[in-house]
């Protein structure tokens, strides 16, 4: 018997080492990736657009830092990195022997252009305040970069890990916006406008077991539709991010394809322009907070595949608050609530929701719905990506719309009078500079906690809920993430099982 139970156990791990040799990752190979939208440019450090990153963050740009598919800070550029005891300077250790696409090497003068360019007075990136707390920046030597700040800022290690502080090589900043040189894994091959950008692998690449695929291929379809067909098709090989629930649930059943229902830091809100009449008045803010049944939204619109919340944070993030309950459903609230701002009988608006991504459109469908039952009568209109871009988030010409805000910790837009939601209150901006000064878990905590607070007490959009991530693909990929940590479609740990 023991011979038999040792030839068992012998078996067993023979079978166990064979498997985990039949999944090492192998090189090579041609990915297909499916994204909702095509990027109005290529270059993150110019656009705040989230469809930038899903193509260049960790496959073609880079920076001093990065986070990965567990939501962890990890090394990039710079090997390593230390804070000094007063949260004021931070001193990265730089990779050697790193070089950009064109061949140009990266070093710390290149990583002081970058920022210096990032906090500079005609900067062309979308969060300069990311990087103007910088009072001095030092380079020791070629490999060494020394960060003194003004003051403590709890998010700056977040900030560098984000697209706005990828690094780009010396006076490539035009270039990058269509034709983007960087340090990733993957080099720029073409931009074919309206329908896919290509990647070839950088042999050249600071870690040589990266990456495992030869080419990947960012195949832009808004329609979901459209999306199931190329992948049942063979058309592409992953559904990148957030799938048609519908297509979700039924390819879920067929072992052809794998399905992952993670987390994400998508915040889906129904925007308002808070300057526009009637929703200039917190009561009618408030109504609308009152007549949106969030559970019923959920379900409705995206099959169940989302968390709802009541602010704008991810469930998922540290210093969460739950504040779902701030604003139960209740009609008849709402309904006293615009008798009190005048508008006993209702009144009408305008909703405008993107074509391209088919939750900010069946939310507002069932908002629309909803709100009707308390004698807000929405009109639907339904834009192109570019125009809403352009009408809306640029020009602010709206009254309501929907939308996922996927930048992770982009709670400091509500510090933006300027901003689409035109939203100006010096008590959150107040609340937000404690945060981002808290030296202790603890402090950031209570002060992130009251910032979520402020902007759900003033209802200053109709806070909805998180998506799920629910990307879909072939069975054979593999190393696709599961959580979306951050805004990434990150391919360099991805390769195809054959």
């Amino acid at each position: 018997m023991k011979k038999v139970a040792l030839f068992v156990m012998i078996a067993a791990l023979i079978c166990q080492v064979a498997t985990a040799s039949a999944q090492e990752p192998v090189k090579g190979g041609h990915l297909v990736v499916c994204s909702q939208a095509e990027p109005p440019g290529l270059d993150p450090t110019a656009n705040t657009a989230a469809a930038i990153d899903r193509v260049v963050y960790s496959n073609i740009f880079e920076g001093l830092i990065k986070l990965d598919g567990q939501g962890r800070f990890v090394p990039a550029l710079a090997e390593r990195w230390e804070v000094s005891g007063d949260g004021l300077t931070y001193t990265f250790h730089l990779r050697k022997g790193v070089r950009f696409h064109n061949g140009e090497a990266f070093d710390a003068k290149v990583a002081r252009w970058n920022l210096e360019r990032a906090m500079g007075e005609k900067t062309q990136n979308p969060h300069p305040e990311y990087f103007r707390g910088i009072a001095r920046i030092e380079t020791p030597d070629d490999h060494t970069l020394v960060l003194t700040l003004k003051e403590p800022d709890g998010l700056f290690l977040v900030h560098m890990a984000e697209g706005d502080a990828v690094m780009l090589p010396v006076g490539a900043a035009e270039e990058a916006k269509s034709r983007p040189i960087g340090t990733g894994p993957f080099k720029f091959v073409q931009w074919v406008r309206g329908d896919r950008v290509e990647v070839e692998r950088f042999d050249g690449y600071w870690n040589p077991r990266l990456p495992y695929l030869e080419r990947v291929t960012f195949k832009f379809i808004p329609d979901s539709s459209a999306q199931a067909a190329a992948l049942k098709a063979g058309d592409i090989h992953v559904i990148g991010y957030q799938a048609n629930p519908e297509t979700a649930l039924e390819l879920s059943k067929d072992k052809r394809y794998k399905v992952y229902n993670g987390t994400t830091t998508t915040e889906v809100i129904l925007s308002t322009n808070n300057k526009a009449k009637p929703f200039d008045d917190i009561r009618v803010r408030q109504a609308m907070a009152y007549a949106i049944d969030r559970k019923r939204l959920v379900d409705l619109a995206v099959q169940g595949f989302g968390t709802p919340i009541g602010s704008h944070w991810c469930p998922s993030a540290p210093y969460y608050v739950d504040l779902t309950g701030l604003y139960p459903y209740n009609p008849d609230k709402a309904l006293q609530l615009l008798k009190e701002a005048g508008y006993p009988n209702g009144f009408d608006a305008v909703i405008k929701l993107p074509v391209t991504y088919e939750y900010a459109r069946r939310s507002g469908e069932v908002i629309a719905d909803m709100l009707s039952k308390v004698g807000i009568r929405l009109r639907i209109e339904v834009i192109e990506w570019a125009q809403w871009l352009d009408r809306v988030f640029k020009n602010k010409d709206y009254q309501l719309t929907v939308i996922g805000h996927a930048e992770p910790w982009d709670i400091n837009i509500y510090a933006k009078p300027d901003y689409y939601f035109q939203y100006d209150s010096p008590r959150f901006r107040e609340a937000y500079a404690r945060a981002l000064k808290a030296s202790t878990e603890e402090d950031k905590a209570r002060y992130f906690g009251t910032c979520q607070r402020i902007i759900a007490e003033d209802a200053v959009n109709g806070f909805l809920f998180s998506l799920s991530s629910l990307p879909i693909m072939k069975a054979e990929v593999m190393g696709w993430w599961e959580n979306y940590p951050t805004i990434a479609l990150d391919c360099s740990e991805v390769w195809l099982k054959r």
